[in-house]
């Protein structure tokens, strides 16, 4: 049953807190996880929670905002399980940022800790929705009221989450699922499929590959996939509802088709499955590197005038989906959380015609550092009047484009172009009336969107490349190969929300202690715990409806990634 946790609200009049010296309690109170228990711990709407628990009279849940801080916990400072649960019994600091003042308090055990996870990703695969996701957005919306972020200009970028599996070889693949479908079968039928097993299975997938001559492989290609199919049509109807069978059944319908009794080896493609202990990953081929696993779209406010900025949207999709495809999607999401964006930043691989109608329809200006294709030796720029008809201008002339059937058409006077030095690398095409230039209004939009940047002032034409900074805080985590240390869609979600919230607070956390810094020693203290009070809007809604000026913040535009902690 879901019961709303209560106790952060009124202290222990006797808690460890009250039991310290002065000069410790100083400190723990100009500590990131004082900041942390009043602006992340009791600011959770653990509301959105309630679907995970029954409706009818039972046991009632462990605190939600426990839960859910420890798993920003966690996330952000890399530590184990059993790491988590030492400091939650013994660190001072980690008990007060989950609002734990009594030494004796322990908020849930690791059972439930567990289960609180499962539960996520189950209603996960029910219903589509990530529950943190809300936490995030919750926490981001609240920030940016009552910090007063300009986000009216905002700024993108994605990178590649890798999932940490192994890169199996084609053959390798093939011969690892087997073998786990060895495994799982009763006695009887290993013994039954013991000729069609035994050639792989008595050994390691890729010690096989090792011992395989390059000019075996497309014989033992052939051979895996009379194998595969022969054992189909012998399990099916016993294992089909077992998830490594189905693991089978994919890898088997990926790589190989069966028409006429005749089997066919399939041209693969990055949906086919990476690994069997990732069913989520997929590859993709960036600048000759090969990439398995998902791709993390990040959308950050980038206005010259804000102290600080945060990031507003976190998306992830299979690494396989081009960038201008996910901006496509998500841009009516980021147009509900910031519906005054007057300016989007991006480079060159989000532009779209299908992105600029929508950013025509919103008066949004579409802002590229760079424009996919070859650069035109002579360029064409064309402009949209306000009574909807195209003027084409090139270098020495301009003129009104006309309707054609299926295009439009903008024809030049033969006798200036011939004084043109570049009229040989012209794009127009000669004919009776002149050089005729035919084009599209897709080509009108891309005209126009390539020359978007050209027209701001000069302080926001360098917007976009600080949002590198903020990829590399999402990779630091990464392992030494550039890995996450988990495997899947949804966990991969859980990461990088969960990174996201911590960095929005590593910024508001630095932005404190930076207006602290700037009192003399006796006053910091004072400041920072007026920051403090004043986000008590956080605790308690509606009590505060502006925040001091002491945490407007600095604008993070730069990163340096050697010293990036969150926590």
């Amino acid at each position: 049953m879901f019961v709303k946790s209560t106790g952060h609200l009124q202290q222990s009049l006797f808690g460890v807190d009250t039991q310290l010296s002065q000069d410790k309690r100083d400190k723990l109170y100009k500590s990131k996880e004082f900041l942390f228990f009043t602006s992340i711990f009791s600011s959770i709407n653990e509301e959105d929670f309630a679907p995970l628990f029954s409706s009818a009279g039972s046991r009632p849940n462990a605190s939600i905002r426990a839960l859910v801080s420890s798993s920003l916990l966690l996330s952000n400072n890399g530590w184990t399980i059993e790491e988590l649960f030492n400091r939650i019994d013994f660190d001072l600091l980690t008990r007060y940022a989950l609002g734990l003042t009594n030494l004796d308090d322990t908020p849930f055990c690791q059972s439930t800790y567990f289960n609180f996870q499962n539960r996520l990703a189950a209603y996960f695969g029910k219903t589509g929705e990530n529950l943190l996701e809300k936490v995030f957005d919750h926490l981001t919306e609240k920030q940016i009221k009552e910090l007063k972020i300009k986000s009216d200009i905002q700024r993108t970028d994605s990178f590649q989450a890798l999932s940490n599996i192994r890169s199996y070889s084609r053959i390798q693949l093939l011969i690892e699922v087997l073998i786990r479908l060895h495994r799982i079968l009763s006695q009887e039928d290993q013994l039954r499929c013991k000729e069609l097993f035994s050639t792989y299975c008595d050994q390691t997938s890729s010690k096989f590959v090792y011992q395989l001559k390059r000019i075996e492989m497309p014989h033992e290609l052939e051979k895996l996939g009379k194998v595969y199919h022969e054992l189909y049509l012998l399990l099916q109807k016993d294992y089909c509802a077992s998830d490594v069978f189905a693991v089978f059944e994919r890898v088997y319908k990926e790589h190989f088709t069966i028409a006429n009794e005749a089997i066919t080896i399939n041209t693969l493609h990055s949906n086919c499955l990476q690994s069997p202990d990732d069913l989520d990953a997929t590859f993709r081929l960036k600048n000759g590197t090969g990439f398995r696993g998902e791709v993390v779209s990040v959308v950050e406010t980038a206005n010259p005038d804000n102290e600080i900025n945060l990031i507003t949207d976190v998306a992830i999709y299979p690494n396989n989906t081009d960038d201008s495809v996910i901006l496509n999607e998500r841009l009516p999401t980021i147009i509900e959380k910031t519906p005054d964006l007057v300016e989007l930043h991006t480079d060159g691989g989000y532009g779209s015609s299908a992105n600029d109608i929508i950013m025509e329809q919103e008066s949004i200006i579409h802002v590229q550092t760079a424009i996919r294709g070859r650069e035109a030796a002579v360029e064409m720029v064309i402009d949209k009047s306000d009574d909807g008809t195209f003027v084409v201008s090139c270098p020495i002339q301009t003129v009104t484009a006309t309707d054609t059937q299926k295009r439009l058409k903008a024809v030049f006077s033969i006798d200036k172009c011939n004084g043109c030095l570049d009229a040989d690398k012209c794009p127009t095409k000669i004919q009776q009336s002149g050089r005729v230039y035919y084009f599209d209004e897709e080509q009108a939009r891309l005209s126009k969107r390539a020359r978007n940047l050209e027209g701001l002032p000069r302080e926001r034409q360098h917007l976009r490349p600080n949002v590198e900074a903020t990829m590399k805080e999402f990779t630091i985590p990464f392992n030494h190969k550039g890995k996450l240390r988990i495997r899947g869609l949804f966990k991969t979600m859980l990461y990088a929300f969960t990174r996201a919230i911590a960095i929005n607070f590593g910024r508001i956390y630095r932005l404190a202690m930076k207006r602290a810094g700037k009192k003399d020693p006796l006053a910091s203290l004072h400041c920072l715990w007026s920051c403090v009070v004043e986000m008590a809007w956080l605790i308690v809604p509606d009590c505060y409806t502006e925040m001091s000026d002491c945490i407007r913040g600095t604008r993070e535009n730069t990163v340096d990634s050697r010293n990036c902690q969150v926590f």
